[in-house]
């Protein structure tokens, strides 16, 4: 059987921590932030661990790992 492959769009978007959980960075950060208040700029600054249901689609996409 030939190697399954992995969806490029997973690939550059989201990165696997140590224990298996699966690490993204947060949208609505890129343009138009002068509508958004100080707080929301700051809330989603860096990023955020995917949930478990959702983590386990990607996983899906990802079969060997990021």
């Amino acid at each position: 059987m030939p190697k399954m492959k992995t969806k490029s769009g997973v690939k550059k978007r989201f990165k696997m921590t140590a224990s298996g959980k699966v690490k993204h960075g947060v949208a609505g950060k890129r343009h138009r932030l002068i509508s958004h208040n100080a707080k929301y700029i700051r809330q989603n600054r860096g990023t955020e661990v995917l949930p478990a249901c959702d983590a386990k689609r990607l996983k899906q996409w990802a079969p060997y790992g990021l």
